[in-house]
C-alpha cells in the first residue's frame, strides 16, 4: 500500500473504505482550506512532498483541491492532466494558491503538456463570468474546459467544448484516443457527482459514479488524486470509484 495514502488534512473521510495509510496532516488544515499564501504552500510543499508523490492520494475536502498542483511537480513528465470537476477551477484573479485557479499553477509545469476539464456545471464556464477564466490558455490550445450545455440556449451548445449528456462519452472517448500513448494523471473533486450520489456543500455536479469509473480505465495513467468537498459520498459510490481507481495504476 506503499503507493496509496490519505492525507487527513480535515476528517473528510471517517470511514474510509479502502484502510489506506493515514497521514495526519489536520494541523495544516485549517491554514490551507480554500486558499493559502505562498510562503506557507512552501512550508507545506517541504513537510509533504514525499507523501504528495504517493501515485494515489486521497485527501480532505474539495477547498484543498488545488493542492493538486503540489502533486504534479513530481510525476514524471510529459503528462496530460485530465479533471473531472463541477468548476473549471481556471480564475486567473488573485489568490495565487486557491481552489478558483489551480488549473494555472498546473500549467505552470513544464511537464504538463494539456489540461482537460470536464463536467463543468457551474457558470464560471459562461459569458460574463468566463471573462475572468484563463480564455488565453483555452484559445492557445493546452487548456480545454467542457461544460454541460443541456440546461443552455442553443446557442450555447456551440460553445468550444461544450458537452451534453447524450454525446459526452462520445466527445470524452474522441479527446482519449487522440492523446495517442500520453501519459495520463487524473484528478476527481467529487462535487462533480450527481447529487443523488454524493452530499456536498457545493453545487453538484451531473456525472453518475459509473461515468467516472469508465472515464478513468484509461491507458498510461501515471497518478491520480481524489478530493471531497467536505462531503459525506455514499458507502457504495465512494468504495465502488476508489477501488476503480486503485485497479487502474
Amino acid at each position: 500500500m506503499e503507493h496509496l495514502k490519505h492525507l487527513n488534512l480535515d476528517d473528510a473521510w471517517p470511514d474510509e473504505p479502502l484502510g489506506l495509510p493515514v497521514v495526519d496532516a489536520r494541523a495544516s488544515g485549517p491554514r490551507l482550506r480554500f486558499s493559502v499564501p505562498p510562503r506557507l504552500i512552501a512550508e507545506f510543499y517541504r513537510e509533504h512532498e514525499t507523501n504528495l508523490a504517493v501515485p494515489f492520494l486521497l485527501y480532505g475536502s474539495g477547498d484543498f483541491h488545488y493542492l493538486t498542483a503540489l502533486r504534479l511537480r513530481r510525476v514524471a513528465g510529459p503528462v496530460v492532466l485530465i479533471s473531472f470537476d463541477n468548476h473549471p477551477d481556471w480564475d486567473v484573479r488573485p489568490p495565487k494558491w486557491g481552489c478558483g485557479g489551480w488549473v494555472n499553477r498546473a500549467l505552470e509545469l513544464p511537464h504538463i503538456k494539456h489540461v482537460a476539464v470536464w463536467g463543468c456545471g457551474n457558470f464560471e464556464c459562461w459569458w460574463p463570468h468566463q471573462i475572468f477564466g484563463n480564455r488565453r490558455a483555452e484559445r492557445a490550445g493546452i487548456l480545454e474546459v467542457h461544460p454541460w450545455a443541456d440546461d443552455r440556449p442553443v446557442k450555447d451548445r456551440q460553445r468550444k467544448g461544450a458537452i451534453l449528456r447524450e454525446n459526452w462519452r462520445q466527445r470524452f472517448e474522441q479527446f482519449v484516443n487522440g492523446l495517442a500513448s500520453e501519459n495520463i494523471y487524473v484528478t476527481i473533486d467529487l462535487d462533480c457527482l450527481r447529487i443523488e450520489e454524493a452530499v456536498t456543500n457545493w453545487e453538484s455536479g451531473r456525472f453518475s459514479v459509473a461515468d467516472l469509473q469508465w472515464g478513468i480505465r484509461r491507458r498510461n495513467m501515471r497518478g491520480a488524486n481524489s478530493v471531497s468537498p467536505r462531503n459525506l459520498i455514499t458507502r457504495k459510490s465512494g468504495c465502488l470509484l476508489k477501488t476503480r481507481f486503485v485497479q487502474s495504476i
